[in-house]
């Protein structure tokens, strides 16, 4: 089954597509809403500005669409910047309203002495976690959620601060840093939720 990857324009969508080849999730990089509606599985990758991010999605015809795929728990992962989309607003783009999907505000770090955050840190999954689990991941982030929603299950690192590495929720996996870019354990993760779909 294919797995459709939203070029939003602001990621790195050729490490996107190539990590989900190797673990043989057959990656296609799609633009329209014909292509997200129906997909089997779909990565809404990013990097960059929240407020951009939400215009980007609204100028696609895709804002609804990811918000509805999420709500009915259909196969999704997000990443670095779609992570922050999820949410409802951000301190970094004030008036902009994210999918709110996470009822969760996202700020800047406010006590990491390096900002932004730029390379491996650990990451410790919760208990509860069925496709997260501890290890190191890759991250290029100044923003970050302070929290995680009730409902989902979270993992979590500290830069400065606890903050949260990433939620899941059944076939829903949304992440803070970069799972294409943190080697094996990446991967790992990848092939788990290809499976979970």
């Amino acid at each position: 089954m294919r797995t459709l990857v939203i070029d939003t324009g602001t990621a790195n969508l050729a490490s996107m597509l190539a990590a989900l080849e190797r673990v043989g999730l057959e990656p296609e990089a799609v633009t329209t809403p014909d292509d997200i509606a129906d997909a089997p599985r779909v990565v809404l990758p990013g990097v960059g500005a929240f407020g951009a991010g939400v215009k980007r999605l609204q100028d696609m015809g895709l804002f609804g669409l990811v918000r509805d795929r999420i709500e009915a728990e259909r196969p999704l992962l997000a990443v670095c910047l779609g992570l922050q989309l999820l949410c409802k607003a951000s301190t970094e783009s004030p008036g902009a309203h994210g999918l709110g999907v996470l009822p969760v505000e996202v700020g800047r770090f406010e006590t990491a002495d390096i900002v932004p955050q730029l390379g491996w840190n650990r990451v410790q999954a919760d208990e509860d976690c069925a496709l997260l689990d501890d290890g190191y991941a890759y991250y290029a982030n100044s923003y970050r959620l302070p929290k995680a929603p009730e409902g989902w299950s979270a993992a979590f690192t500290t830069h400065g601060e606890r903050f949260v590495a990433a939620v899941e929720r059944g076939p829903i996996l949304a992440t803070q840093f970069h799972p294409e870019l943190s080697g094996a354990w990446g991967q790992a993760l990848l092939e788990r939720w290809g499976k979970s779909c």
